[in-house]
């Protein structure tokens, strides 16, 4: 067994590293595994599928969606590994796996600082991109026929030629904990995420800020609603605007696999909260406290920042997160939410203040840096704003380690629960297609833990 195994890899690939990987695996394995490009970025990188397996059934694998969750990349070469284990992959399930290494290619790229480490909290933000809403290769706000970026041009493509029975889009928490999200529900699919989360020490989202309108098929368990443009769950809706709704039309089923790089233990506390109007207020005050730091600080530093190399690109995301974050704190503030029309929020636990206020000084976490970063290659700084964007970033950070108790999860952990929670959805998938696979409980999604890289 794992005759094509490849050496440990502790931290996250790369996009090159991604593609060499692959393509070891191909060479060791060339019956079963192919490589082929199915499209190209927008800065001309290549788009690679790994397929392997020879099945008429075929499961889709969507990796780095987001270009700071690199868990996906690692996962798919890991789910890779674990199929060519086999002697005969797919033999008795009549499955193949086609796994896009990375969607946004580029994205990840402009990660690259940060990706091998060391992996702390302000070392991650201080070197964080994530592109602007309109620039992530997911979203689909106009339809497939208005579909601009061609690395989502491609994702269409590829769902409509394979027509998948399963997507699963392989994404990342950054604090927090994992949940998942499926257009269909999976009768059993609950049980197995909370034997895995337990198995490996991830904690489970109970109330993600994402999820907070949506339906919930059980526990860190959400179904994925077609998009909404009105009412109060429209501004948590709208990243549902999506190519995970696109081969809907195929009967495919998607799912979205978070796991979390620092844990935070309190997302899984389930129990009422003594005043949650309080923590309500507590939460969109420091949200709004934070973006007017922020907004300051943009004013005074913008007119310098012209001559930062592709200023464009880091300034989208940061206007994009201060557009959002007064919304987002009149949507939570029990003072403002009827100020335009009745706002109803679901009953709220524990779990769901502690994802909101993770989620808010997320937001300004994420700001903070993209402008940090803005800063330093202007290479000019008139205006100082760079001491005091160094002592948000440090504060802020240490409210996430001392305040929510983050916690770093190693990377060979968080792609273990990934590709786990992965073959359980593959399994429960297929079973609802009709047909036996390998990944049920009596093999590969069984309860006995598999390391990386190992038997």
């Amino acid at each position: 067994m794992w005759r094509c195994a490849l050496p440990p890899l502790p931290r996250y690939p790369t996009v090159d590293e991604l593609v060499t990987r692959a393509a070891a695996l191909v060479a060791r394995s060339p019956r079963h595994a192919r490589l082929r490009r199915v499209g190209t970025s927008r800065a001309g990188t290549p788009l690679w599928l790994l397929s392997v397996g020879h099945g008429t059934r075929h499961v889709l694998i969507v990796a780095g969606p987001h270009a700071n969750e690199p868990c996906g990349g690692a996962t798919a070469l890991h789910l890779a590994e674990r199929v060519l284990a086999d002697p005969a992959p797919g033999a008795d399930t009549d499955v193949t796996y086609d796994l896009l290494l990375c969607v946004d290619p580029d994205g990840l790229r402009r990660n690259e600082g940060w990706l091998h480490g060391p992996y702390t909290l302000s070392h991650y933000f201080r070197n964080f991109f994530r592109p602007g809403f309109r620039e992530q290769p997911e979203w689909l706000p106009g339809g497939p026929g208005a579909a601009a970026l061609p690395e989502t041009r491609a994702l269409l493509a590829l769902q409509d030629e394979l027509r998948p029975v399963l997507q699963c889009s392989l994404h990342g928490v950054d604090v927090g904990g994992g949940f998942l999200e499926l257009t269909h529900d999976l009768p059993g699919i609950a049980r197995r995420l909370a034997r895995t989360a337990a198995r490996h020490a991830v904690p489970r989202e109970l109330g993600p800020y994402d999820t907070l309108y949506w339906p919930v098929l059980g526990p860190s368990v959400y179904r994925i609603p077609h998009p909404r443009h009105d009412g109060p769950a429209a501004v948590t809706t709208a990243p549902v605007d999506s190519t995970w709704l696109h081969p809907y039309r195929h009967g495919t089923v998607t799912a979205v696999v978070e796991a979390p790089m620092w844990g935070v233990a309190a997302v899984q506390d389930g129990s009422v909260p003594a005043d949650p109007d309080r923590a309500l207020r507590a939460v969109s005050g420091a949200l709004r406290h934070d973006t007017r730091l922020l907004e300051t600080l943009l004013a005074r530093c913008r007119p310098h920042l012209a001559a930062a190399p592709d200023a464009a690109a880091l300034l989208a995301p940061v206007d994009d997160h201060l557009l959002i974050c007064p919304r987002l704190a009149d949507a939570w503030d029990p003072d403002t939410r009827d100020r335009d029309g009745p706002r109803t929020l679901p009953p709220l636990t524990t779990a769901h203040l502690t994802a909101l206020r993770l989620a808010g000084r997320r937001l300004a976490l994420r700001t903070a840096g993209l402008l940090h970063q803005l800063v330093r290659r202007a290479g000019t700084d008139p205006t100082g704003t760079l001491p005091a964007l160094d002592h948000l970033l440090d504060l802020w950070c240490a409210d996430f380690h001392d305040g929510c108790g983050a916690r770093w999860i190693p990377v060979e952990r968080q792609v273990a629960y990934q590709t786990q929670v992965v073959l359980h959805t593959v399994d429960l998938a297929l079973r609802r297609t009709g047909g036996p696979s390998r990944s049920g409980e009596s093999g590969w999604g069984s309860g006995t833990a598999v390391p990386m890289h190992q038997e």
